[in-house]
């Protein structure tokens, strides 16, 4: 019934800059809660941002100043801009979404996670 597809990852050098996408389709009525984690290999998921459906921010120590979260209620995507990026090894970076969808004649919230997408920092 919903489907995340993730973007926008990639290789860049140690102070550059990438922006994550996360867009939702499928029989959405909303999107309550948004958020991206980070996972490095062998480690848990650690929450990197989020974002709820007013607008209201907020992120880890490690990245706040340098990430910044938003979001499209139209296009029901949310976007991670990440600057000054620092080498942390190879984690991967999920999107997180609490969808209220239709389903055969109900209304149903679940929470959906995308499929992951690589970010590496050269230093």
């Amino acid at each position: 019934q919903v489907q995340l597809v993730e973007s926008g990852g990639g290789l860049v050098q140690a102070g550059g800059s990438l922006r994550l996408s996360c867009a939702a389709s499928g029989t959405i009525l909303s999107i309550n809660a948004m958020g991206w984690y980070r996972q490095a290999p062998g480690k848990q998921r650690d929450l990197v941002a989020g974002i709820t459906r007013g607008g209201t921010t907020n992120y880890s120590d490690s990245v706040k100043g340098r990430f910044t979260i938003s979001r499209d209620n139209v296009k029901n995507t949310v976007y991670l801009q990440m600057n000054s990026l620092k080498p942390e090894g190879t984690p991967i970076y999920l999107c997180n979404l609490d969808v209220t969808y239709y389903s055969r004649r109900a209304y149903y919230t679940d929470d959906y996670w995308g499929q992951g997408t690589q970010v590496t920092v050269s230093s």
